[in-house]
């Protein structure tokens, strides 16, 4: 008499909307449907799987995307429709279960721990919530079922497109080893470059060489990092309602060359809108990051640390531009295809307000006078001179703070 043993599997789901801009395009455009989509002209936004199969990816140029992919149809970006979809696929994922962490407007995390009786097995209710989101919303969904978040996003990466991966929890390092080391958190093209120029090209491999090691060749910060990583350990809890640890924007500009002055209306819009969203979700924050893009894909990072917590727009874009004016030599060499604006460190506004009650610097009151403004009138209604017949790009739709 055989007898069903069920495989033991982790409660974490990883659930994210394949190519999601496009995604929304094909579903409204029976025309698109099973074609290759490019949204977005200047840079591409989103490409649908028929044109990343032809070597289109997000940020490039539109120029190059449509030399690889000719056949392709481009379509303007609708931010509306993504906005109203996202909010569409979280009413799914809350109704699944109450414990869900958006990671962005098309991602997030859910712990399915302790719904079994009610619910079924974490497969069963991944199974259904992809079933769900396609019938409800018109999307397809690739959903990573594992022990840790780190590895339910591993997954769902692998998965995609359309497809659902659940890891047992006796076979997470059979599972995960095998995998190329840009599956690790944190691995992006420079620290990919330094493993494989020591022959490490695997996740089993940067698990075998050990914790002193990965220190050496890294540093502490991110060698420490990877070996966890690499050892699927990961004890973070999925978190309900976190806040954001920084909040930022970024535009990517193509590789035409750009102007110290077109750069500097680049960051002041970027500034503005940050700064715009900080007082809007009641933060503040000490630490400007600016964040570049280069020709050839890599990439650097510029931070300076204020002496006090500040959402006040012009305290901030001064040391953007500071940052700025430092990277100059840099950028003037590689070329930039993309600027971000981030500010992290954050707090909330009303508890920096108690501890230091004249924290703001002269001109606060000027900054909630223009948010007035444009809550009433819209976001274009009134801007600075320096960006005044300057396309300011898109603003792309976030989640709630």
């Amino acid at each position: 008499m055989c007898e069903n043993i069920e495989v033991s599997t982790g409660t974490i789901l990883h659930a994210d909307l394949d190519a999601f801009y496009a995604s929304v395009e094909q579903r409204d455009d029976p025309r698109l449907r099973g074609r290759p989509v490019i949204v977005g002209s200047g840079v591409v936004l989103a490409a649908s799987y028929e044109a990343k199969a032809c070597g289109v990816r997000t940020a490039m140029g539109g120029r190059q995307a449509r030399q690889l992919c000719p056949h392709a149809i481009v379509v303007g970006p609708r931010m509306s429709a993504y906005s109203a979809a996202s909010k569409a696929v979280f009413e799914v994922f809350g109704q699944t279960t109450p414990i869900v962490e958006g990671l962005s407007i098309d991602e997030a995390f859910l712990d399915v721990g302790g719904l079994r009786r009610i619910a079924g097995t974490p497969t069963e209710i991944a199974a259904r919530l992809r079933s769900d989101v396609r019938e409800r919303v018109g999307l397809p969904i690739t959903v990573g079922v594992a022990r840790t978040k780190f590895l339910a996003k591993v997954a769902s990466g692998v998965a995609k497109p359309d497809g659902l991966l659940v890891v047992p929890t006796d076979r997470e390092l059979a599972f995960l080893h095998p995998l190329p080391v840009e599956r690790l958190w944190g691995v992006g093209p420079v620290t990919a470059g330094k493993l494989r120029e020591r022959g490490i090209r695997t996740v089993g491999h940067v698990a075998r060489i050990g914790e002193p090691a990965l220190v050496s060749m890294l540093g502490v910060a991110a060698g420490r990092h990877l070996h966890a990583l690499a050892h699927n350990r990961d004890p973070r809890p999925v978190q309900v309602g976190r806040r954001r640890g920084s909040i930022g924007s970024q535009r990517a500009l193509g590789r035409s060359p750009k102007s110290a002055d077109a750069l500097d209306a680049v960051v002041a819009g970027l500034v503005d809108r940050v700064t715009r969203r900080l007082r809007a979700a009641g933060r503040v924050g000490r630490t400007v990051v600016l964040r570049l893009r280069f020709d050839d894909f890599s990439r650097a990072t510029r931070s300076h640390t204020l002496p006090r917590a500040t959402a006040h727009t012009q305290t901030i874009l001064d040391a953007v531009r500071e940052l700025l004016a430092a990277a100059l030599p840099l950028i003037e060499r590689d070329g930039v295809t993309l600027v971000g604006v981030a500010v992290a460190n954050l707090d909330n506004d009303a508890a920096v307000q108690l501890e230091l009650p004249f924290y703001r610097h002269s001109g606060g009151d000027l900054d909630a006078a223009l948010d007035a403004v444009r809550s009433r009138f819209g976001s274009t209604a009134i801007t600075r001179a320096v960006l005044l017949g300057r396309d300011q790009g898109l603003e792309v739709p976030l989640l709630p703070d």
